[in-house]
Parts: structure tokens; sequence; C-alpha cells
């Protein structure tokens, strides 16, 4: 106590101007988040203001002068990157237990294996940097400095994969509005060419659901676009299934409209907006879309590019089978923007070029 009380009113004024510093920055993210929360940038102004709010937060425990309490907060700080830390290192035994999940009770495709590669990419990637690390002495120093770099190209993509992770969470939490004109009904294939999934069945009645409860505020019943072309394997088209589905389950057919002709996320978003135009007869309609939580993002950026003024609703997934479904999606997305992450990473690789050639240089001029 007495070795933090002459710090008290210092941390106290600090406490006042960092607080300031939260609560503005906090402002300026949820105001762009709410004006257009399809954005990927919105994961970098969210962590900006998550560290200050912690900076905040221990500036105010320090400025108590309770030393109990402090140690209390510092222990459990400790504590909880403890965890982290535990989850990092044995992320390769994680992954491999939720392959052996998936694989037991889902079908055996590749897209449904993704965390069984990455675990082996992992057990791989770090026995060659024990082999490396205890050969390095043996190699040449320019390759020895490639080694060195190409770890910052991995660190580029994992930055890009928690900024994507911590938008698709964000989104999650978009303010849902019940005054949709309009709900679309993202497809998905069709177990044996003519059955919905239950993962898509989730969609529907997560769509159904969000319409019920808007008729239950007193306002107009929302017709529902359901979206999906049919596939080679599959007997009809999914826009005709989910409204089978639906009606099946008490919707009512004249509030149904088909987009049968899509082949992807884009082409829902593109053909069901100028369907929805067509049947409104104008531009303005009011306009959400359903898929399964982890897709909502994704199809969010899909409906920007369509010129689509919607945002989506989730629905649930079985926890087990995020990982997957994550994975998939964190790769469609970073190839949306493949060109930004090329120069990027071509720029890493040019920094590690002049530092090999700055290696090579020395090593000639030493002999």
């Amino acid at each position: 106590m007495n070795e933090i009380s002459p710090y008290i009113n210092e941390m106290q004024q600090i406490s006042i101007y960092l607080g300031l510093a939260t609560v503005v920055i906090f402002g300026l993210f949820l105001y762009f988040w709410l004006k257009e929360p399809r954005r990927l940038i919105h994961g970098i102004t969210f962590t900006i203001f998550f560290i200050t709010f912690l900076g905040e937060l221990a500036v105010l425990i320090f400025s108590t002068g309770n030393q109990e309490f402090i140690v209390v907060m510092g222990v459990l700080f400790v504590l909880i990157l403890g965890i982290i830390a535990l989850v990092m290192l044995f992320m390769w035994a994680l992954l491999l237990w939720n392959a052996i999940v998936v694989w037991k009770r889902e079908s055996h495709t590749l897209s449904n294996m993704l965390t069984l590669f990455l675990a082996i990419f992992l057990i791989v990637l770090w026995f060659a940097n024990t082999v490396l690390a205890s050969h390095s002495r043996f190699l040449p120093d320019w390759f020895n400095t490639l080694i060195s770099g190409l770890p910052v190209i991995g660190l580029y993509i994992l930055l890009c994969s928690y900024n994507f992770l911590v938008s698709v969470f964000l989104y999650q939490f978009l303010p849902r509005r019940y005054k949709a004109n309009y709900l679309i009904v993202l497809g998905a294939g069709l177990i044996g060419g003519d059955t919905v999934s239950k993962l898509l069945g989730n969609r529907i009645d997560a769509a159904m659901k969000f319409a019920n409860k808007q008729i239950r505020k007193g306002r107009p019943a929302p017709k529902i676009v359901f979206s999906g072309g049919q596939g080679p394997d599959e007997k009809l088209s999914e826009a005709r299934a989910m409204a089978d589905y639906a009606i099946a389950h008490g919707w009512q057919e004249e509030l149904i409209i088909l987009e049968d002709k899509s082949r992807n996320t884009l082409q829902n978003m593109q053909f069901s907006n100028s369907i929805i135009q067509n049947d409104y007869g104008a531009d303005n309609a009011y306009i959400k879309f359903f898929s399964n939580n982890y897709h909502i993002f994704r199809a969010g950026l899909y409906a920007k590019m369509a010129g689509l003024a919607a945002n989506g609703v989730g629905a649930p997934t079985r926890f087990y089978f995020l990982p997957n479904a994550l994975i998939r999606e964190f790769a469609a997305v970073f190839l949306m923007n493949k060109k930004r992450h090329l120069i990027v990473i071509g720029l890493i690789g040019i920094g590690i070029l002049i530092m090999m050639a700055a290696t090579i240089y020395v090593d000639i001029k030493t002999k």
C-alpha cells in the first residue's frame, strides 16, 4: 500500500484521460460498425478499443491502492494468459480431437477434414522447426536468414485469421430490427438429391422464426425468397426443396418466392435482389438474409458486392462443426482479397530477399 500510494493520484488522472479515449474509440467503432458492418476493418477497430479498455481497467485496478485486490486481479490475469498459452500450445491436439469427432459424425469429405490437415501441418511445422534449430550452425547464413524470415508471413496470416474471427463474432450481434419486407434463405446441398439437410433446415427455421416474431410485433408478414439452383446431383432445385419444407412446417405458400437459378452465394444475392426489386416495384425494400452463423459474414460481403443492402441472421450450427466451417470461410474470404494479401506477402518476401542478399554480401566480404 505504501509503495503504491504516491502514484494513486497520477494513476487516477491517467484513468480519466484513458477512459475518455476508450469511450471515443468505442463510439467511433460502434458508429462505423452499425453504419456498414460488412467490413473486415471492424475486427481491427474493435481490437484497438478492447486493448484500450484493458489498459483503462488495469489503471483503475492499480489506482484503488488495495494491494490484496491488485494481487487477486494480477493472478486472475496471469491465469487467463496461461490458459490462452496452453490452448495455443496444444492447438494441434484440439484440432486432432475435433477431426476425430467430425469423422465420426459427418461425411468423409475434404471440406470436413480441414482441422485434420491443419493439425498435421502444425505438427510437421513444429518438427521441421526443431530439426532446423538444432542444425542451424551447419546451414548457410543466407538459408538461416530465409528460414527466420518466413514466420513473418505466418504471423501475417495469423493476424488476418484473428481479424476475420473477430469480424465474424461481431456480426452475430448485429441488431435484427423486425421490419423486413423480404427474407432471403440461402440454399445448400440436398441429401439424396431431394431432402433438406439439418444444416439447411436450421436456416429455414431461423427465417420462419424471425418472420413469426415480426408478425407477433404487429407488423406485416414478410415474403421469403428461397434461393438455390439445381445441382447436377440433385433431383429438384434447392429453392423448391426449401419451399416444400417451409410449407410442411406451416409457412404460407403465397408468401414464398423461388429463386432457382443461382449456383453460388454471389448469384444468390444478385438474382434474389433482382427478383425482389421486380416484386416490390422499388429498390428500397428492407431485406434480411439467412444462413448458418459461421457463413453470414462472408455472405454479407457477397451481398455488398451484389449491391444488396441487407445483413444476415445466423442459424445455429453444431459446435463441433464450427472449426472446419470457419477454416473454410477464412480461406474463402482470404481469397476474396487475394490481391491485397499478395501485395503484403510480396513486400515481406522482398524484405526477406534483401536480408538474404545482405547476409551473402557480408559473408563474401569477411572471407
